[in-house]
Parts: structure tokens; sequence; C-alpha cells
């Protein structure tokens, strides 16, 4: 004797599981659609406008809303007269050499700590805390701290005249190498924490049986740390190193309140740079056209990076 059941179609029974799955697709495409209409808004479009206005030569002194800049187009006139501005290629050439002496010290001395951490130290919690408490400070904040500090009659003055002969008078912020000098020690005080914090993340991701068995066979903690944990945390390097280069060249802050980019010039970070032409110039269309150049230039320096370790973690 058959069952009853047998003798209905499959179809049938498929198509309540498809109506339903129709359903759940329309309600999440529903579900999606501010937040698609809200991310077009947010980020399509004043990205299509920075780029408008990049191929004109708008400016608020015109009297002119921005969507009537097609009146002054001039096609790339704005791209071809950055590649010939000495102002703008010096704040690159001096934000490239901060990123060159800051991150590199910042990544040592993160992953420095990190290794201690990993290997454990005594009231790690406590000190935990005490490590990561710069990177909680407004960099603004920070920046004020260190302007009081460097000053002549600061108190780092004061605690090096006990081991000089004499009262030490030194303008720290007046002279072009030490300005330099003194926003790099800010930075590296206020940003190291971070590095600290994704570097020893990535060591504690590190499976603890390879750690065991490298112990058990006799590795000490350097053949451990070297050869076992920081191969297998590149691409957490590559992250911290490529966050810490794409906040450097976006520092902004900090150098404003401790030197304004001085003296002259010695201190003025792209963003500095393009701050004065902003606000202080009012050229709109030529900040639109250098914003527009630095995106292309780090999305492609990024995925470059990202790319090669990648390929690196393949092999």
């Amino acid at each position: 004797m058959t069952d009853a059941t047998s003798s209905v179609p499959l179809s049938v029974d498929e198509k309540p599981a498809d109506k339903l799955a129709q359903s759940r697709r329309s309600l999440a495409i529903r579900l999606l659609i501010p937040a698609q209409v809200l991310l077009v808004f947010i980020v399509a479009f004043p990205l299509i406008m920075q780029i408008f206005i990049s191929l004109t030569w708008w400016t608020p002194l015109d009297g002119d809303p921005w969507y009537l800049a097609w009146m002054s187009w001039n096609w790339f006139d704005n791209y071809t007269y950055l590649m010939q501005d000495e102002g703008l290629w010096g704040s690159v050439g001096r934000t490239l050499l901060f990123v060159a002496v800051a991150v590199p010290i910042e990544f040592l001395l993160g992953l420095t700590l990190a290794a201690l951490f990993y290997e454990g130290v005594f009231g790690r919690p406590v000190l935990y805390s005490l490590i990561l408490m710069p990177m909680m400070i407004v960099p603004a904040v920070a920046g004020y701290i260190f302007f009081l500090i460097f000053q002549q009659t600061g108190p780092l003055n004061s605690a090096l005249s006990v081991f000089w002969p004499g009262a030490l008078d030194v303008n720290w912020l007046n002279d072009t190498t030490r300005a330099f000098i003194a926003v790099v020690i800010a930075d590296v005080w206020q940003w190291t924490p971070l590095m600290f914090l994704i570097l020893f993340a990535g060591l504690m991701s590190v499976p603890e049986d390879q750690m065991r068995a490298a112990t058990i066979l006799g590795a000490n903690w350097r053949q451990r740390f070297f050869r076992i944990a920081l191969p297998r945390i590149k691409t957490v390097i590559a992250i911290a190193i490529g966050l810490r280069v794409i906040e450097c060249f976006k520092i902004f802050d900090m150098l404003f309140v401790m030197t304004g980019g001085g003296p002259g010039v010695a201190t003025e970070s792209l963003s500095l740079f393009l701050y004065k032409r902003t606000f202080q110039d009012l050229e709109w269309s030529y900040v639109a056209s250098i914003g527009i150049t630095v995106l292309v230039a780090l999305s492609v320096l990024t995925a470059v990076l990202m790319a090669r370790v990648k390929k690196k973690d393949a092999s």
C-alpha cells in the first residue's frame, strides 16, 4: 500500500520554501536600502563633488554656489599646477620624513612592549592600563601638553638643568631641528600604545601548542619569538604599520597646537599645508585636486602592500 504523500509532486513542496526565500531576500533588500542611501550621501556624493570642484577654478570668493563651478571649468589645470608647486612638495617631503622617523620608532617600541607582555611581566593589568592611557588623550590636548613641556621655561629644561652646569635655557620649538624632534617625541608618546595593542593582539593569536613544543625542544624565548611568533603575525605587522603611515599623513592637531607648522615651514605637514590653502587662501578647487591625488596615491600604496602580504602568506 503506497503512502498518500508519495504521490504529491516535489514542486508543490518546494514552492512554499521558494516563496519564503524570496520574501526574505526582498526584506533584506528593503532593510539595506536606507544604509545604501546613507552611504551614498556620506561617501559617494562628497567624493563626486570634490572631483567636480577639482576640475574648476571655483572659490567661495566668487560668490557662486559650488554647483555653478562649471562656469570656471579648467579640466586638469589644478593637477598640472600641483605637480609644480614647491610648497606642496615641501610639505609632502616633511610628512614623509616624519613618517620615516616616527613610525619605525613606534613599531620597535610597540613590538618590544608586546614581546615583554607576551612572555609575562609582573603587574600586567596595571601596566596595561598605564601604557594605553596616552592613546586615550585627544591629540590637540596631547599637543598642548608637549607644547608646555618644550617651552623655554618648561619642565624639560628644568629637569635637564639638574645634569647641566647652570640653568638650561633652550627654546625647543623655535629651532627647525629641535621642533621636528619635539613633534616626533610627542607622536611616539601618544601612538606607540596603539602599535603595542595591535601587535600584542597578534601575538596572543599565535598557537600555544607550537610555543610549548618549542620550549620542550629547548628553544629559548628569543628563538620562540623570532622563529615562531614573529613570522606568524606578518599580516598584523603590515596592518599596524599601514594604519600608522596613513594616520601620520593626516597628522594635524598636534602640529597645529605645538608649532603651527613653524618655525617657518619646518614642521608644516601636508595636512597643515592643506588647511592654510583652504581657510587662509580659500583655494578650494586646488585643495580638492590635492585631496583626490593623495587619496589615490594612498589607496594604491595600501593595495600594493596588502597584496604583497597576502602573497607572502600564501607562499
